[in-house]
């Protein structure tokens, strides 16, 4: 059972790692086991689009109930893909398998979505005005410029000043800010910070 059980990790590893994207299927019973979090955490770090299908739909009696508890385990559990839809059905029955399909589709327009240049820009220097970054050894640290650098799944670069130093929070308000302000739910977004060569660049 233990090799059987290996044999399927690997194949499971081996299929995300040539996906665009993942539907990871979870008993609605008894949601995010260790396991369904390791995948998704690993689809989520190889940069693929994910989808849940929440399976075994058809045996759950109060299905309002379960449907909360099962979001609110879902915003918990995978903060870092707050925007992947969970799709309710039934393998057995056939129920809401057309649902499955749409969110496929759905998220593999947020994977491949693109933002100009220049209203990357404008937002930044909203989302910095609204929220500045914390100073770094008594200097306010500065984001100057925004790029995105590609698709699947979406990377931008910011030019930041003391660029290690920003704190894991910040990032998480960028890179937050760009989901909403975008409308890119669905995919992993990845934010790269570098400090510019110009030492003096941010006098």
């Amino acid at each position: 059972q233990e090799k059987l059980e290996r044999l399927s990790v690997a194949d499971a590893l081996r299929a995300i790692q040539f996906a665009e994207v993942v539907v990871l299927v979870i008993d609605a019973a008894i949601p995010f086991e260790k396991q369904d979090l390791q995948i998704a955490d690993l689809v989520l770090r190889e940069g693929r689009a994910l989808v849940i299908a929440v399976n075994k739909w058809d045996a759950i009696e109060d299905k309002d109930a379960a449907a909360v508890r099962i979001k609110e385990a879902a915003r918990e559990q995978l903060a870092q893909a707050p925007g992947a839809p969970l799709v309710f059905l039934s393998a057995l029955t056939g129920r809401h398998v057309e649902k499955l399909m749409p969110a496929v589709v759905n998220v593999y327009v947020d994977w491949n979505a693109r933002v100009k240049t220049h209203d990357l820009n404008e937002w930044l220097k909203m989302a910095t005005e609204r929220h500045p970054p914390p100073a770094a050894r008594g200097r306010r640290m500065k984001l100057r410029y925004i790029a995105q650098t590609k698709t699947r799944p979406p990377t931008f670069v910011a030019q930041c000043t003391n660029a290690s130093e920003l704190p894991a929070s910040y990032r998480r308000y960028l890179v937050n800010g760009i989901r909403e302000a975008f409308a890119i739910q669905a995919a992993p977004i990845r934010l790269i910070l570098r400090t510019p060569d110009n030492p003096y660049s941010d006098e």
